[in-house]
């Protein structure tokens, strides 16, 4: 009997499959642990299916690559001598998301149990700054988190990096990002470059899809499969997530829903066309509303966050023009949102970016156009949320994605020293 492929069975194939058998089941009781919390080897066995001396050896392995670590007696058990049990051990392992934004650079280095053990945003103001600059300063930036990792003893799982515009996700090639002025840019390549051609996973994602991934596990709902996050800054983007998986489109250039054409003809955007919705509801848009020229909040040389406190300072104290501008920027959101929503029912609308933190001021009108708009009743049981990640929500997705592949492959981790 032959296989599919022509060759006859023999120790090489099968020291593939159980090689393969042996990363699955690493998988199943590293996800297992991290989906339900600390467990005895029994437990792992009783819950998992595996049995109890394979349990045990592939908890060794994970121990011994600095995954899993010895925790507490087991006190559940009512007889008998009480079970170790063995819990994630966020220490060793971390992923590292890093943003390339019109005004910010931001990273975030996240350990395998999701706390954060370095986050930093960091203003510049990208769009007036030559490539080759910034992606310098973007390297000394995702350099400090890894650096930040491997002074704590531990080893990078994998970098991901975010930029805001349309990514051929394969080769990590920049096709258009029209707010920053970038265009057919190997972002993944330069970066790799500039840091040292570096043994972890280096990878290059749109932001908005990245956001989406982290709004996606903010909610921690179980009763939510799709979702549709929003995030604002000078541009706007969107993530799609359906039936729990991003959705990315045949080319993976999905989510540049700030370039739907659904403003009037007025103000030119980044992209060079106007009637893009970004024009009427992205941050500069909202800034040329309810402010003057020299007005210190349009300075991209303050961080994003300062900038919109001055916003919401003037909006809690009633003045009436940036509560006008919050008013109108919050309509607009909610004609182009019902396009969405009326296309992709999804079960929650998730602001992010700019639009979280002034969220209390454009929900109300936002909502009100859904209502208006979507023709499925009560807005299709679609409900409006904000993020709390802020601006970090993208670096915090980068992140999660890096330590995902640990999840899926233990074995990418090699053992501790």
């Amino acid at each position: 009997m032959t296989l599919t492929d022509g060759r006859r069975p023999g120790s090489r194939g099968v020291a593939a499959d159980h090689v393969s058998l042996r990363r699955n089941n690493l998988s199943v009781v590293l996800r297992h642990v991290r989906d339900l919390g600390p467990r005895s080897r029994a437990r792992i066995a009783e819950e998992t299916g595996l049995n109890k001396a394979t349990v045990s050896s592939l908890v060794a392995e994970l121990v011994e690559r600095g995954l899993l670590r010895e925790g507490s007696a087991d006190s559940s058990r009512a007889l008998g001598r009480p079970g170790q049990l063995v819990e994630l051990d966020g220490t060793g392992v971390c992923g590292v998301g890093a943003e390339i934004n019109v005004d910010y650079l931001a990273v975030a280095a996240l350990d395998l149990a999701g706390d954060v053990v370095l986050e930093k945003r960091v203003p510049v103001d990208v769009a007036h700054l030559d490539p080759t600059e910034t992606l310098d300063r973007f390297a000394d930036l995702v350099q400090e988190a890894v650096a930040a990792v491997t002074g704590r003893h531990g080893q990078p799982a994998g970098v991901t990096l975010a930029v805001p515009g349309l990514v051929e996700g394969a080769t990590g090639d920049l096709k258009l990002a029209p707010n920053l002025g970038w265009g057919e840019l190997s972002v993944a390549q330069e970066m790799r470059r500039r840091l040292g051609e570096p043994s972890y996973p280096l990878h290059v994602d749109n932001e908005a899809n990245l956001a989406a991934l982290a709004a996606y596990a903010e909610l921690r709902d179980e009763s939510v499969h799709d979702l549709v996050l929003l995030t604002g800054a000078v541009g706007v983007g969107g993530g799609v997530v359906t039936g729990g998986h991003l959705l990315r489109g045949g080319a993976g250039y999905s989510g540049e829903v700030g370039h739907m054409p659904v403003a009037p003809p007025g103000r030119t955007c980044g992209c060079g066309r106007t009637g893009c919705w970004e024009t009427v509801v992205g941050l500069t848009a909202l800034l040329h509303k309810a402010t003057d020229r020299d007005d210190p909040v349009r300075d991209p040389s303050l961080d994003v966050e300062q900038r919109l406190a001055g916003i919401t300072r003037r909006a809690e104290a009633g003045d009436e023009r940036t509560l006008s501008a919050l008013k109108n920027v919050g309509t607009w959101l909610g004609i182009g949102g019902a396009i969405l929503v009326n296309i992709l029912n999804p079960d929650v609308l998730v602001l992010g970016g700019y639009f979280a933190v002034l969220g209390p001021w454009l929900e109300e009108p936002l909502e009100k156009a859904i209502r208006e708009r979507v023709i499925a009743p009560d807005g299709g049981g679609c409900r409006v949320v904000r993020s709390e990640l802020g601006f970090a929500a993208a670096v915090r997705g980068g992140a999660q994605i890096s330590l995902d592949q640990v999840f899926v492959d233990p074995t990418r981790i090699g053992a501790t020293p």
